[in-house]
């Protein structure tokens, strides 16, 4: 039995609160962490606000992890007593029919730790936030979903890969392709659409378009990698954005080859439709809420879905494969390539979640990151 504290979530429509967790003996497939770094994601603040989001209380938060493996199930064979690691939250199954077909990036289940976590003051059983729980001195998760990180990777950045950067990055590089040339609008520029501009740089965009309504997440958007930013407080962002795309071909009239919509707000989700050129891809990375509609115009001759051919995909975790995808990223922040160091907007501790989650709704934050 393992003896841990963790933030949690107790009942609907409390603040949250650090608690002793313990953690059973271990099953045979799983790993335990002693956590060194987590995240604060916006998705935590989303579970609080619709009062669990379905999952059963007491609900340990957090799903944005790095630390130090303290135990390993028997049937664990990939890794070893001390191996620092990344929580993933979405590893493969293997046996959903995506997985048989040889497409893991797109599993339709992902696994799930066995071990037990209780609460220590009334053994209730404890929920994990997206399977994780990373708002812990020491969590479980499934081996699979721990993947090894060079020793040479700070944690404390490490554990930004587990959402919000590989969210963004890899919806330029495995939701859609982003080619070389190729141009870019992201609309909603807080740390996936920072995450995403890094992930059209790397691709080798060429003109990368930030839109957003605040004037420091458009400079943090320059300071990533953004070539042009359009403040959308005062203009038709649709308007601009096809009017600073540049192309040879005569006539051309504007439009990006991808339009990214991270902020889980509808208008922005018909913004990011009417902003692609011909055959161009709008990508929905945002979280909606349950009952979130968008409508789309068809019949524009310019922007409307149908003469537009416009195409429409929806980004998950960046459809990564974490196991490929983490350690591609870190080795990216290792070589100078991405930069994780001017994400994390500030360092807290594990009782500060709170004021965390009221910053991310009221302040300028990147990311707020605890640290063990």
């Amino acid at each position: 039995m393992i003896q841990a504290k963790a933030a949690i979530l107790a009942e609907a429509g409390k603040d949250v609160e650090v608690v002793d967790i313990q953690i059973g003996d271990i099953a045979p497939d799983d790993v335990i962490i002693d956590v060194a770094a987590s995240g604060v994601c916006h998705t935590d603040l989303t579970i609080k606000m619709q009062q669990g989001a379905g999952m059963k209380f007491p609900i340990i938060l957090g799903h944005e992890g790095a630390g130090i493996v303290r135990k390993v199930g028997a049937n664990v064979s990939h890794l070893s007593i001390g191996d620092p690691v990344c929580i993933a939250y979405r590893a493969p199954c293997g046996t959903c029919p995506s997985c048989r077909r040889g497409d893991p990036r797109h599993c339709y289940m992902a696994l799930r730790p066995k071990t037990a976590i209780t609460r220590t003051s009334d053994g209730a059983a404890c929920s994990q936030v997206l399977r994780c729980g990373t708002f812990a001195t020491s969590t479980v998760v499934h081996s699979k979903a721990a993947i090894r990180m060079p020793d040479a990777m700070p944690l404390d950045k490490a554990c930004l890969l587990a959402c919000g950067v590989i969210t963004g990055v890899g919806a330029a590089m495995n939701t859609v392709t982003v080619f070389p040339g190729a141009s870019v609008a992201v609309v909603g520029c807080g740390g996936v659409g920072l995450s995403v501009i890094q992930g059209a740089r790397l691709q080798g965009a060429k003109q990368i378009i930030a839109v957003d309504v605040n004037p420091v997440k458009l400079q943090w958007a320059k300071d990533f990698g953004a070539t042009d930013i359009v403040d959308a407080r005062d203009c038709d962002p649709v308007a601009v954005v096809r009017g600073l795309v540049k192309d040879e071909w005569p006539g051309y009239e504007g439009g990006v080859d991808f339009a990214f919509e991270a902020t889980g707000l509808m208008k922005c989700i018909d913004q990011a439709v009417r902003m692609v050129n011909y055959n161009g891809t709008a990508v929905n990375i945002g979280f909606p809420g349950p009952d979130a509609e968008v409508t789309l115009n068809v019949g524009n001759i310019d922007t409307g879905v149908y003469w537009n051919k416009v195409n429409l995909k929806v980004c998950h975790c960046g459809d990564a494969l974490p196991s490929h995808d983490f350690p591609l990223l870190a080795q990216y922040y290792l070589q100078g390539r991405l930069d994780l160091d001017a994400m994390v907007t500030q360092k807290i501790g594990l009782n500060d979640v709170e004021e965390a989650f009221h910053l991310m709704e009221t302040g300028n934050v990147i990311r707020s990151v605890i640290e063990f």
